[in-house]
């Protein structure tokens, strides 16, 4: 997440919004937001995690989800995702990728 902070204004120009999910619960996001200082926010699919399902990246047998960036156009359709596997954010490729799609 610090990375997508870091690279907010870019995300800005890309006339994109960044939203966080996790499975964790609100109140430990919450902490995690104010700590980090995150100007976008984290949003919890706990408990049934349903938007992890719905989107493949639940883990069930861990109770996780895999660390995945979808970039989500106007139209409210997947654009790109973006996974390849490392735990950091992937803020380079979704500014590139926003910054395709607002084209």
């Amino acid at each position: 997440m610090k990375g997508f902070q870091a690279g907010i204004k870019n995300f800005n120009e890309a006339d994109s919004q960044i939203l966080g999910i996790s499975v964790d619960a609100a109140p430990s996001l919450k902490r995690f937001s104010d700590d980090l200082q995150l100007e976008f926010p984290l949003l919890s699919d706990f408990p049934n995690r349903n938007t992890a399902k719905a989107y493949g990246v639940l883990m069930a047998e861990r109770g996780i989800a895999s660390r995945t960036t979808f970039v989500i156009d106007k139209d409210g359709k997947i654009a790109e995702i973006i996974a390849d596997g490392r735990p950091a954010p992937h803020n380079e490729a979704s500014i590139a990728a926003c910054q395709r799609i607002k084209k």
